[in-house]
């Protein structure tokens, strides 16, 4: 295969602290130290979420903007991806952010089951996230915990609530929702090459233990692979993962493997369809 692989790297996300390992990076200074290491190791993506000073979730506009602020200026060219995710916030301050205009932001349009709770996103706040995607410019990242949710965003890009072919991440490996099945992976690939067309950029995503696992099947299958510390945190059962470059290099390592390039981020800009970075030409 000589389709690059987009590398994707979750450096925080809601949950994990650094009780669960030091090298979790909860303030913007950590983050964009963590993110440049991850991105000089090969990730040309950055799914950010912000933490208050005492670890918990949050989704202050301002800290998304002096985190985008310092990886502009620290990784440049790098696409800079928000989450809108549910654990962060409520109703409409999951998508305050985007507003800053950031390259792309996660986009989960239906509800599922996590490990204690129901991870809702009922339809009126999966329309509006959609509509100021649209306003504002941000690429959404489709994030399918279910297949029901890739035959949604069909439905939406089909209706015009979503401008580009959309970008479809399998998340598998949450508890309560779908777990690591290779027989689900294959037809999720042929449901999304079936609805958006056999060359529609995909990415895969496991959690925990699981992460090492959908990285190797998605680089193997031609799709795009995310990794990162807020997803799991080790590198195996006896190691912490010493930071998110390391789990980028293990992706890096499985490119290798198989064949296949590492997109730059200009490359990646290219396969996504977005515009150029700030300072950037976009890639030809």
């Amino acid at each position: 295969m000589t389709n690059p692989c987009i590398i994707c790297v979750a450096i925080t996300g809601s949950l994990p602290t650094k009780a669960n390992n030091p090298a979790v990076p909860i303030t913007v200074s950590e983050q964009i130290e963590s993110t440049h290491e991850a991105f000089e190791a090969g990730a040309s993506i950055v799914h950010a979420h912000v933490r208050n000073d005492d670890e918990t979730p949050s989704s202050d506009p301002e800290k998304f903007a002096a985190l985008k602020e310092g990886l502009e200026k620290h990784c440049p060219g790098m696409i800079i991806q928000f989450s809108t995710g549910g654990r962060s916030g409520a109703g409409q301050a999951r998508g305050a952010m985007l507003r800053l205009r950031p390259d792309m932001a996660s986009l989960s349009v239906g509800s599922n089951n996590f490990p204690t709770r129901v991870y809702e996103n009922p339809p009126d706040l999966v329309d509006w996230l959609a509509a100021e995607m649209l306003v504002y410019d941000v690429k959404p990242e489709i994030e399918a915990f279910d297949l029901s949710h890739i035959l949604k965003a069909h439905q939406m890009w089909q209706a015009g609530h979503i401008a580009q072919v959309p970008y479809v991440q399998f998340v598998m490996g949450v508890k309560n929702a779908m777990p690591v099945d290779r027989d689900v992976f294959d037809y999720y690939i042929s449901t999304v090459q079936r609805l958006f067309g056999p060359d529609a950029a995909w990415c895969a995503a496991g959690i925990g233990a699981q992460q090492a696992t959908l990285n190797e099947w998605a680089v193997a299958a031609g799709g795009h692979a995310r990794t990162g510390l807020e997803d799991n945190v080790r590198l195996d059962r006896d190691r912490l993962a010493p930071s998110n470059a390391a789990l980028v290099q293990r992706v890096v390592e499985l490119c290798d493997k198989h064949e296949r390039p590492v997109a730059t981020w200009r490359q990646a800009r290219n396969t996504l369809g977005l515009r150029a970075g700030p300072g950037k030409e976009q890639a030809a």
